[in-house]
Formats: C-alpha cells, sequence, structure tokens
C-alpha cells in the first residue's frame, strides 16, 4: 500500500468514526475539513472504500428511506450507499492513532493526523508534535547549509525563493512550539492520569478531573487549551456550491 494511499484510508477511517456517511458525503468532508484530499477524485476514494470494506473495517448499508429506495428502484436508479465503521474498524483505526513513528512526521501524514488529535491520547499527540518539529528542524539546517554554499551562484528571485522556502518552515517550528507548550500547560493543569478519547468526543466526565470535554475541530481549538489556530497545515478551500450529487445514480 503507497503512503498516499495509507493517509486516504486512516482519514476516511477517522470521519466514519463521527458517524456513517454516504460516498459523495464523505468525498465532501475530505475535502473541506483536510485539505490535502481537495485534489483527489472519486476514482482515487471507492477503490479505497471497497479495500475497507473487504478488510471488514466497513460495511456498506441502504442509505435512503424506503420510500426513496423504490422511488429510486423505479426510476432506474440505485440507492445511495452508507458506510459505517465496523467494530475491527474502531479497534484498527485507534491503533494507527496511537502510532507516533516517522511517517506521522511527514508533510501529508502529518496533516492528517494532526486533523484527528481531538481523537487522540495527549501523550501520542506530545509525541507528534515533538517528532514534526525534530523533522522540520532538521530539514531547516539543510536548507540553510545549501543557501550558505549555493549563494553566490543564485539569482536574486531564486535566492527570494530559498528564503520564503526556509521562513515557511521556521514559521511552522514556532507554531509547533506553541502547540507543545500548550500541551504541557494543560497536562501540568490536569495532572498525569489517563484521558479517554471517548470522553473527549462525547462530552462525558473525565475520570480524572470530573470535567466535561467536547470535540472542538482542529482549526480552531482543542480541549487542551490549544491556541485557536489559523493556517495550520493542509488547510481547506471554500466548498464549491452548485456540485451535483454524483450518488444520486451510482452506488455511493
Amino acid at each position: 500500500m503507497s503512503r498516499r494511499s495509507g493517509i486516504l484510508e486512516f482519514a476516511v477511517l477517522g470521519l466514519l468514526r463521527e458517524s456513517p456517511m454516504h460516498g459523495y458525503e464523505l468525498r465532501k468532508r475530505l475535502n473541506t475539513s483536510l485539505g490535502i484530499f481537495r485534489a483527489f477524485s472519486y476514482g482515487t476514494l471507492y477503490p479505497c472504500l471497497k479495500t475497507l470494506v473487504a478488510n471488514g473495517w466497513l460495511i456498506e448499508e441502504p442509505g435512503s428511506a424506503p420510500e426513496e429506495a423504490l422511488a429510486a428502484s423505479l426510476a432506474g436508479r440505485r440507492a445511495k450507499i452508507v458506510y459505517r465503521l465496523t467494530a475491527d474498524g474502531k479497534e484498527h483505526f485507534e491503533d494507527l492513532l496511537s502510532q507516533t513513528g516517522p511517517d506521522a512526521w511527514e508533510d501529508e501524514h502529518f496533516a492528517a493526523r494532526f486533523a484527528f488529535f481531538g481523537q487522540t491520547e495527549r501523550e501520542v499527540r506530545m509525541r507528534v508534535l515533538e517528532g514534526r518539529r525534530s523533522r522540520l528542524e532538521e530539514r531547516l539546517e539543510k536548507m540553510s547549509a545549501s543557501l550558505a554554499r549555493t549563494r553566490e551562484r543564485l539569482d536574486d528571485y531564486t535566492l527570494e525563493l530559498q528564503r520564503h522556502g526556509m521562513e515557511s518552515v521556521e514559521r511552522e517550528v514556532r507554531w509547533l512550539n506553541e502547540l507543545i507548550e500548550s500541551e504541557r500547560a494543560g497536562r501540568d493543569q490536569r495532572g498525569p492520569g489517563p484521558e479517554s478519547p471517548a470522553a473527549q468526543r462525547d462530552g462525558t466526565p473525565n475520570s480524572t478531573t470530573g470535567t466535561t470535554s467536547s470535540t472542538t475541530n482542529s482549526t480552531t481549538g482543542d480541549e487542551d487549551g490549544l491556541p485557536r489556530l489559523r493556517g495550520t497545515p493542509g488547510g481547506s478551500p471554500p466548498e464549491t456550491p452548485g456540485q451535483p450529487d454524483p450518488s444520486e445514480d451510482t452506488t455511493t
């Protein structure tokens, strides 16, 4: 499985953990919530869904009311299919959430991981954030060394482009520093007790603090006191209005 398809499968499982969806709705959520998927097509999504169904991580269910399904049948159209996460799929997604290896620090994979930080344990979030920061600091060091070697041979525009790239990396490192400090501050305030992702998601009382927490979008804030974020990696474009729903005449 390619890294790109692995990221897509992770994102699909994460979105379906929140609620069942049919294919068109799922594609819109991938597009608007995770900007890294804004260019992918239905031809990419549906093979991914079929693979997840074959693995037992998703099931397909009729998504329309009986009368709507009958109308679709009479019109020669197939009823919409809703994809639902299975117990095995939930377990698999939670296993993926717990992984903090180098893949989680790469550009696209990190953006997908960050989008589901609200469902991720705090200690795992910390390891991913610190790993990402370390990766970017290495990248920044290499860029600086390369620029020092080639500065004399670059024209003004190429030099400016190199500087712009370095500044972008430096901004993300500063952003990561803020996130890491906020995570540490939240941990110090609440203590080292475990926190259930289900409590974060459902607003149930935290067993350690007795407080409640609720899901927040990763680009607007976090229940642990993270700053309200703007311009996070993988930011998504506005939704295009008037897009037809292909699920009216397809299996999704």
